[in-house]
């Protein structure tokens, strides 16, 4: 991407992500798109389409822009003023349609590009940063930190998954800590290990410190 539309994307974006305070803000796509450059370096992709597939991924996601999310609208309308040929409008489109987590119908990418986004995306789903924006999100609808009488759900169709309400905690065992073996290439899978490690670390203390278990060396 060159230096002008990448510029212009950026525009764009923040426009698109100015009012967020749930974690799906310009920062989130930024990094993701940072990933999905290395990670597709790394696997012999096309880096040039992983990248503007990152930087679009979430513009008409359910949780932000429900009303455009079915026909991608905010996606297609940047690309065609910026003149993108149809058939990587199309390819672009294609990867996001793909990316997002869905419980049970959480789909495998049929390109190399859609796997790598999607690995890109999971990838600030966890680790430290996952931490702080689940959080985020749990604090910008509401939701409860964590509630020991709430008994994490899985196996939820993505209806199910999109309609479900339950606490922070829990949604480490209902996304985050699945998403590691849920990586498609090899780069993300070595990046993942770390970073859900230190997930697991960090919600033990959590528990112990809730418990008032930990006060003491």
């Amino acid at each position: 991407m060159d230096d002008k539309l990448y510029n212009r994307t950026i525009e764009f974006l923040s426009e698109q992500f100015k009012n967020d305070s749930s974690g799906h803000d310009l920062d989130h796509t930024l990094r993701v798109s940072r990933m999905a450059v290395t990670i597709a370096e790394n696997e012999h992709a096309d880096v040039s389409r992983c990248e503007l597939a990152a930087l679009m991924h979430d513009v008409d996601d359910y949780k932000l822009s429900p009303d455009t999310e079915a026909e991608h609208r905010n996606a297609r309308s940047f690309m065609n003023r910026e003149n993108i040929p149809d058939e990587e409008i199309e390819a672009v489109i294609h990867i996001i349609e793909q990316v997002s987590f869905s419980g049970t119908d959480t789909q495998v990418p049929d390109t190399l590009e859609g796997k790598i986004v999607q690995d890109a995306d999971r990838l600030d789903a966890i680790g430290a940063i996952g931490i702080a924006r689940a959080f985020a999100y749990g604090g910008a609808h509401g939701r409860k930190l964590y509630d020991p009488k709430e008994i994490p759900e899985n196996h939820l169709s993505k209806a199910e998954y999109r309609n479900h309400v339950s606490t922070t905690v829990n949604h480490f065992h209902e996304k985050l800590f699945l998403l590691k073996n849920m990586m498609n290439t090899e780069t993300a899978k070595q990046i993942a290990i770390h970073r859900d490690e230190f997930m697991h670390a960090w919600l033990d203390e959590f528990l112990l410190e809730w418990d008032g278990r930990n006060q003491f060396r």
